[in-house]
This record gives structure tokens, C-alpha cells and sequence, in this order.
């Protein structure tokens, strides 16, 4: 960039760096990456390497970035709450309720995650486990229809996709709960065979959601865009636009 462009790099294209590291499991080289920056990191640089920890499940190294992280950042929710799937999805209960403890001290709530899909010119908003809407009933008939088509097609729910301690069948139905998927078992009853689906959720896709996503296109034969937080994903025929690299 440097040399060849005369552009600078910034804070953010250093955050890139790391996150290209981390993901391709490359943790130690991203942090010794951010140790020799020039530049001084910031929360996003650390975030990105937290979530890669998320991925690879690196907790010495994930409770080391959240310190650097809570002092930058100590009001940011979504930090405590990585945390706390880290240590969850490592059956570390007693750290996530420590984490807990904490978050409640300083009086952070999780953001509430919910869905939102348009059909006729009407827009439909569902939150994890509802049952509120007019339809539900159907919906969740219809979801039931979908996870004997998935399972047949191969899916196996991602039960790490669940931070809390309970039993592996409950974990199954949360899943099945999640407004992603509530949205889309609804725009598939209330749409015409081969109309893509166009999803938004305020949060980032969980993988469970992604996966089973990924296999709803290709049994229904229907398009699906789901847009998180940060990404969109295009699903066509069982694969995604992301590669499964996000």
C-alpha cells in the first residue's frame, strides 16, 4: 500500500490484517501482528482477533484480548457476551456466569436479536422463540415440515450454536427458534413457489442459522438473502456467497 500506492495504511486496514490472520487460525501471528503495529489498536483491531478466539476456541488467548477490550470498551455489551460464548461453548459454565455477574454490575443487557422479512409490501418482525404473530401456528408447523426435509438432505443442528447449559434436545428446539429461521418458514407459506426470500436480522447469522439456510435453498429450490450485522449471504442450491469463510 505503502510503496506501491502511497496510500497509508489506518487503524482499519490493520483491523483487516488481523482478521484475515485469525480466521485462517493464525492467532499467535496476529497478536505479535498487533504488538509490532505502529499504530495504536483499537477496539475494532482487538474484536477482530476475540473473534477469531470465538472461532478456534482459544480461551488464554481470548481472556487476554477481552482485558485489553473491556478498558477500551467497557460498556460494550457485545464484548462480554463473545466472552461468555467462548467460555460456554468450552463448558466453562462457571466463567460465563462470572461474566454474567459482571455484565449485570454494569448493568449491560444483550441486544435482543429479531428478524425481519417484507411480503406484500408488509413488514414481518420475529424475535427468537416467538409465538406472538397472527401465523405462528403455521410457522411453526411449517418449520417442523423443514427440519425432517433438512435432516433428510443431511443437516445436523449445530449445538454450540446454543450458549446455555441444558440438555441436547432442548438445545435442538431453541435452535429451531431462531428468528431467521421463523422468518423465513413464514415468507415460505406466505410466498409463491420461486420467489427468493429477503431476510434481515439485526445480529450477526449464527452458524446453525447459516447452515440450515444453506440446505432450506436447496430443498425448497428457492433463493434465499439473508442480510447480519455486518455481512450479506446469498444462498442458492445448498452453498452461500461467503464460501462458509465469514
Amino acid at each position: 500500500m505503502s510503496q506501491n500506492y502511497g496510500i497509508e495504511p489506518r487503524v482499519k486496514h490493520y483491523a483487516c490484517m488481523v482478521d484475515i490472520l485469525g480466521r485462517a487460525g493464525c492467532l499467535d501471528e496476529a497478536h505479535d501482528f498487533i504488538s509490532n503495529m505502529p499504530l495504536e489498536p483499537d477496539d475494532g483491531v482487538w474484536g477482530a482477533l476475540l473473534g477469531a478466539c470465538k472461532i478456534h476456541l482459544n480461551i488464554e488467548l481470548a481472556e487476554c484480548v477481552a482485558e485489553h477490550l473491556f478498558k477500551l470498551e467497557s460498556e460494550n455489551v457485545g464484548y462480554y457476551v463473545v466472552l461468555c460464548n467462548i467460555y460456554a461453548a468450552t463448558g466453562k459454565w462457571d466463567d460465563v456466569a462470572k461474566v454474567r455477574t459482571l455484565m449485570n454490575e454494569k448493568g449491560l443487557r444483550k441486544t435482543a436479536e429479531c428478524s425481519f422479512i417484507e411480503v406484500n409490501n408488509s413488514v414481518h418482525t420475529f424475535h427468537m422463540e416467538d409465538r406472538s404473530h397472527p401465523q405462528s401456528q403455521g410457522i411453526y408447523l411449517m418449520l417442523e415440515s423443514l427440519v425432517g426435509q433438512m435432516k433428510e438432505a443431511g443437516y445436523v443442528p449445530n449445538l454450540d450454536s446454543v450458549f446455555n447449559n441444558v440438555e441436547d434436545d432442548v438445545k435442538e428446539r431453541m435452535l429451531m427458534g431462531h428468528s431467521e429461521k421463523l422468518a423465513i418458514a413464514f415468507g415460505l407459506i406466505n410466498t409463491n413457489s420461486g420467489t427468493p426470500l429477503r431476510i434481515t436480522k439485526s445480529l450477526r447469522v449464527c452458524d446453525d442459522c447459516h447452515n440450515a439456510a444453506k440446505i432450506i435453498s436447496k430443498v425448497v429450490e428457492r433463493e434465499i438473502t439473508l442480510r447480519g450485522a455486518h455481512r450479506f449471504h446469498h444462498f442458492k442450491g445448498g452453498l452461500c456467497s461467503c464460501g462458509d469463510y465469514w
